[in-house]
C-alpha cells in the first residue's frame, strides 16, 4: 500500500512514539497519528508524505484503547497544552520511560537496564507555576466551525493559548487545568474586562490593538501570587484602573506588573515595565534557597518536581568536602546553589548574560559565599585557563539545552576525566546521542527518568557517569 496524501486509512496504534503521537505500521511504514493511544484502532487521513514514514489526522476512533480515558478538559484534543490527557498518567509514565529506554538503546547504544521506572510528578495537573496567555484578534475555530458550509467570522477578543503550528490564531480557552484554577479565573476576567471597557486584542497582521498576553506566576511554598498583564501600548490610566479592578476581584494577588511591548515581536517580555501593585516579584524556594521571581526571569515550571530532579543529580553527583564542582549551562544558577553543600567551590558557566547576573543576584541573596559564575558560550570558555584559576572539577553537572552539549564540550569532557559526571537533559535522544560518545571514557551507571510535564510527552532525565578505571 503507497499511502498517498489525502488517503484514508483504518489503522491500530501499536505504540507511543515521535512527540507523543500515535504509532501504526502498514506494510512495515511508519504511520504517526496524534491524539491516539495504544491499543486505539482508527481511522486516520494521510496529511503528510514522507520518504520514511506517514503522518496522518485521525478522523474517527473506531475501537478505543482500554487505556483511553476521557480528558479532563474539553480543549484537550486541539490544544498544544497538554496533549495526553486521554492516556491515564500511569500509562503516561511508562510511555515515557520507554520513550528513555528506546533513545538509551538506539541512539546510545547502550543497554536500556541503566533506566530506571520514572519518577511521577505528585500532581498530575495544576503543577505550574507560569502560564503564559496569549491574546489576539483571531480564535482558532472549532472542527464543527471549520467543516461548516457558512462562513464562520474567526473576529473575536481570544484569550488562550496558540493553536498548534499557528502563530496567529489562539484557541480562546474556556477552561485550563495546568495552573491552579485560579489562574483561568484572571484570564477570564481580564479577556471579559477587556470586552466590557472596550479595550482591544492585539492584532498581529495589523500590528495593532492593546492587550497581548496574561502571564500568571504563582508561588509553590509562599502566598505570592503575580500578575504580568502585557500591553502594545503604554497606557497607565487603562492599566491602573484594570488592576484595580483585578485586585478588588481577587484579593489573593500579591503583584501586579505590567509589561509594554511596542514591537513586532510576540514575545510576552517587554521593551519595558511599570509595577501597578506590590513590589514587582514574587519570592519561591527550591531546597533550602530562595529566590525571587521577577516578571520575566527564569525559573523551574514545577516546582515540587524541580526539587525531586535537584535531590536525584545531588545524590548522583555523591559530593564530598572539598570538592570542585563545574555546573555548565547554569541559568540562573539553582542546581549551582543546590549543589553547593558540601563542596569547596561550585562555577557555573552559562551563555546568556542575564542570565548570569540572576545567578549572581540569587547567590548574593542567599548568602553562598562559594559559588562562581563566568559567562560564555561553552564551547570556548570551558578551556584549560579555567581549570588553572578555579581548579580542576572532582564533579561536572551538565545541563544542557534541548540540542544537547556541543562535540567540542562533549570531547573536552572525554579530555578532562572528571571522576563523575552528572548529566540532566530535557532531552533523552541528544543524551544519548552525547552518551555514546562519553561512554568510552565513561560509565554510564544509571539514567532517571523524572516527569516534570505531566499530560504532556515530555520527561526529563538523569544520568550518572564515572570515570572507568
Amino acid at each position: 500500500m503507497a499511502l498517498k496524501k489525502g488517503q484514508v486509512v483504518e489503522l491500530d496504534i501499536i505504540n507511543a512514539a515521535f512527540k507523543g503521537k500515535g504509532l501504526a505500521k502498514v506494510d512495515g511504514l511508519a504511520v504517526f497519528v496524534p491524539n491516539t493511544t495504544p491499543g486505539d484502532k482508527v481511522k486516520a487521513r494521510i496529511i503528510k508524505k514522507k520518504k520514511k514514514h506517514r503522518e496522518a489526522k485521525l478522523l474517527e476512533i473506531l475501537e478505543p484503547s482500554p487505556h483511553r480515558i476521557e480528558p479532563k478538559c474539553r480543549h484537550a484534543s486541539v490544544c498544544g497544552g497538554c496533549s495526553w490527557q486521554h492516556i491515564p498518567y500511569e500509562k503516561q509514565l511508562e510511555y515515557k520511560t520507554q520513550q528513555v529506554r528506546d533513545h538509551i538503546s538506539r541512539i546510545g547504544h547502550l543497554n536500556d537496564s541503566i533506566v530506571k521506572p520514572g519518577v511521577g510528578a505528585e500532581k498530575e495537573f495544576y503543577y505550574r507555576n507560569k502560564m503564559e496567555y496569549s491574546i489576539s484578534s483571531r480564535r482558532w475555530l472549532t472542527e464543527e466551525e471549520i467543516q461548516s458550509d457558512e462562513y464562520v467570522d474567526d473576529s473575536a477578543f481570544a484569550a488562550g493559548l496558540h493553536a498548534p503550528g499557528r502563530f496567529d490564531k489562539i484557541l480562546n480557552l474556556k477552561e485550563c487545568h495546568l495552573q491552579v484554577p485560579e489562574s483561568f479565573e484572571i484570564l477570564d476576567f481580564v479577556r471579559n474586562y477587556c470586552i466590557e471597557h472596550g479595550i482591544t486584542p492585539y492584532d498581529t497582521f495589523e500590528d495593532s490593538g492593546f492587550m497581548r498576553h496574561v502571564m500568571i506566576r504563582n508561588s509553590h511554598h509562599t502566598d505570592d501570587f503575580m500578575v504580568n498583564l502585557v500591553t502594545y501600548k503604554d497606557d497607565q490610566g487603562i492599566m491602573n484602573k484594570m488592576s484595580e479592578a483585578l485586585l478588588k476581584e481577587f484579593q489573593f494577588i500579591t503583584t501586579v506588573v505590567n509589561n509594554v511591548n511596542d514591537t513586532k515581536s510576540p514575545t510576552a517580555v517587554g521593551r519595558f515595565q511599570h509595577v501597578l501593585y506590590g513590589p514587582g516579584f514574587i519570592v519561591d524556594k527550591i531546597g533550602d534557597f530562595t529566590f525571587k521571581i521577577h516578571p520575566n526571569a527564569f525559573f523551574q515550571t514545577n516546582t515540587a518536581q524541580a526539587e525531586t530532579l535537584y535531590e536525584i543529580a545531588r545524590n548522583y553527583a555523591e559530593l564530598k568536602d572539598g570538592d570542585i564542582v563545574y555546573d555548565l549551562y547554569c541559568g540562573v544558577g539553582t542546581l549551582s546553589l543546590f549543589m553547593s553543600k558540601p563542596a569547596k567551590h561550585v562555577l557555573g558557566i552559562e551563555l546568556v548574560d542575564v542570565a548570569v547576573k540572576n545567578a549572581k543576584f540569587n547567590a548574593k541573596e542567599n548568602g553562598v559565599e562559594n559559588v562562581s559564575f563566568i559567562k560564555g558560550d561553552m564551547k570556548d570558555v570551558f578551556t584549560q585557563d579555567v581549570v588553572n584559576e578555579y581548579g580542576a572539577p572532582n564533579v561536572l553537572i551538565t545541563d544542557p539545552p534541548r540540542a544537547g552539549m556541543h562535540p567540542d564540550v562533549v570531547e573536552r569532557l572525554c579530555e578532562l576525566k572528571v571522576p563523575r559526571i552528572v548529566y540532566v537533559s530535557c532531552n533523552s535522544s541528544t543524551m544519548a546521542r552525547d552518551l555514546k560518545e562519553l561512554n568510552s571514557v565513561y560509565e554510564i551507571e544509571e539514567v532517571q527518568p523524572v516527569d516534570m510535564f505531566p499530560q504532556t510527552y515530555h520527561i526529563e532525565a538523569v544520568a550518572k557517569l564515572k570515570l572507568r578505571d
